[in-house]
């Protein structure tokens, strides 16, 4: 396995786990180069190679009939994702054969069998995800904690590269597993289904982290490529790449200076980045979630909305309904309502919301910050629940925003805001920096520049442009159902812009490696 360079020679503020590398390029750079690997998946959405390898898929694709069709998604999968690094494959191959065939020994009538396949199948994939992820976390957590007491530990390290899409892919096994234990559904005896169910890639590495029962029967069936499909297909890919291009790699500059500088940079700065970052996160997330959902409806596939405009949200609960729904949603289904859910009083009720975030932000990343993040919203959520207790009101996502919603949407805004701050921070010191330098008004008023709230301005709007529609319409292609005038200068503007706008090169996904 590749390493990095050995941990006596790292200084212990640059022990940042490889997941959040991309947060910092320089840093990333130098790890990636010491190890001799290429830096990161060349085969990105937002690069020229993709669409050749798309061209191709799409070619051998509509040649082919139904099982030769998802022979060949089968095989461009694990080209794709052998693209970057082809030893990986075997993990994900193993991953796919531990959750068939424990599925398949499910299907018996004797429940200490089926139980027993269970706890194989969970151990086994939860085993490799914490293996590749979590080891170095927790042997640097344990020294840490002996250097608490005044003792000495250096307990071994593994240094390897996080295998991309890791955690998503092994969610995605894991929830088959689960469904045929509960019998909500049987299971598959294609093994060329289930696999391709496990490495589709137009979710591959990032999401959205798809239910069997939702995806797999499409890959069983037939499907049709509709006119309508091709068309909201392209548009959607369009919209993901101007997200990504133009909003998230436009605002990444001002938030890596601001971080990189949260001990001296001026208040006015600091807010600017914090505000960007947030407006980076989601193009960036949102553009994958947009590009893999149009990539799958070219060829007659139907991926889960996984966004649905969260920065419009009025509580922090109703953002959960809107932000990677995917993960919220399966959060919702596997830990939450296992625990309890709120069926056992309030108090439970809240522990089991502060377990499922404390565990919904350590799977975003392995670093304590991303802990304090999924703290930071399980406690929001706790308090949000308890008023609405009290009121004895129910939070009512479906309901059309007012003008009187403003304040809470600014307010709710605010506070995931604050608490993106430890999700992008590379340590608490630096965000106890952040802070430091906000609410000390750092610099003053003066300091503030009119071009750096220009910029905010410019990609705020950028993104309220493509939200605002798809909110008033409730439907993501709204723009579509504009008239043809006004949609094609939106096109040509959105075409513009990511010409005018690309970087020289190929930014990866911030969220390829959780």
């Amino acid at each position: 396995m590749p390493r990095f360079p050995p941990r006596s020679q790292i200084p212990r503020a640059d022990r940042r786990p490889a997941a959040d590398c991309e947060f910092l390029a320089p840093r990333a750079e130098k790890c990636f180069k010491s190890s001799g690997v290429r830096p990161l998946p060349s085969m990105l959405f937002n690069s020229a190679i993709f669409f050749v390898f798309l061209a191709v898929v799409l070619a051998g694709y509509y040649l082919f009939a139904r099982r030769s069709q998802n022979a060949w998604l089968l095989v461009a999968s694990y080209v794709f994702y052998g693209w970057w690094d082809w030893r990986f494959l075997f993990l994900l191959f193993a991953t796919t054969a531990i959750a068939w065939a424990t599925g398949l020994g499910m299907d018996c009538p004797f429940p200490r069998r089926r139980k027993a396949c269970l706890v194989f199948s969970l151990v086994s994939n939860l085993g490799i995800l914490g293996f590749f992820k979590y080891f170095d976390f927790f042997a640097d957590s344990l020294a840490a904690a002996f250097a608490a007491f005044g003792l000495s530990a250096d307990p071994p390290t593994l240094k390897i590269v996080l295998p991309v899409g890791i955690s998503f892919y092994t969610f995605q096994a894991l929830s088959y597993t689960v469904d045929v234990y509960r019998k909500d559904m049987p299971p598959t005896r294609s093994f060329l289904d289930f696999a391709l169910y496990v490495s589709f890639f137009p979710q591959l590495v990032a999401g959205p982290i798809e239910r069997a029962t939702h995806l797999l029967h499409q890959f069983a069936g037939e499907r049709r490529v509709t006119r309508e499909a091709l068309e909201t297909g392209s548009f959607l890919i369009l919209q993901g790449l101007f997200r990504k291009i133009v909003i998230a790699d436009g605002a990444a500059g001002v938030v890596n200076a601001a971080f990189a500088n949260a001990s001296t940079a001026p208040a006015a700065e600091l807010a600017a980045g914090m505000v960007l970052f947030a407006l980076q996160i989601y193009g960036d997330f949102a553009g994958y979630s947009d590009i893999a959902r149009g990539v799958a409806r070219l060829m007659g596939f139907e991926l889960m909305e996984n966004f649905r405009q969260p920065y419009f949200s009025r509580s922090v609960t109703e953002f959960w309904r809107r932000w990677h729904i995917s993960l919220s949603t399966w959060l919702r289904d596997y830990l939450y309502i296992p625990l309890g859910g709120n069926r056992k009083g309030p108090r439970r009720t809240y522990a089991n919301l502060m377990a499922t975030m404390l565990l919904g932000g350590l799977w975003h990343g392995a670093n304590w910050t991303f802990v304090a993040w999924g703290g930071l919203h399980g406690a929001a959520l706790c308090l949000h629940r308890f008023f609405l207790r009290r009121s004895g009101r129910k939070a009512d996502a479906a309901r059309p925003l007012r003008f009187a919603d403003i304040p809470a949407v600014l307010a709710t805004f605010l506070v995931v805001d604050a608490a993106w701050v430890f999700f992008r921070a590379p340590s608490f010191s630096v965000a106890r920096a952040y802070f430091a330098g906000l609410f000390s008004l750092r610099g003053g008023l003066a300091a503030a520049s009119p071009v750096l709230f220009a910029k905010v301005a410019f990609f705020a709007a950028l993104a309220a442009a493509g939200d605002i529609p798809a909110r008033l319409t409730g439907c993501q292609e709204g723009l579509l159902r504009a008239p043809w005038f006004v949609r094609g200068a939106v096109f040509a503007a959105m075409v513009l812009l990511l010409i005018v706008l690309r970087p020289l090169d190929d930014t990866p996904f911030l969220y390829f490696q959780f």
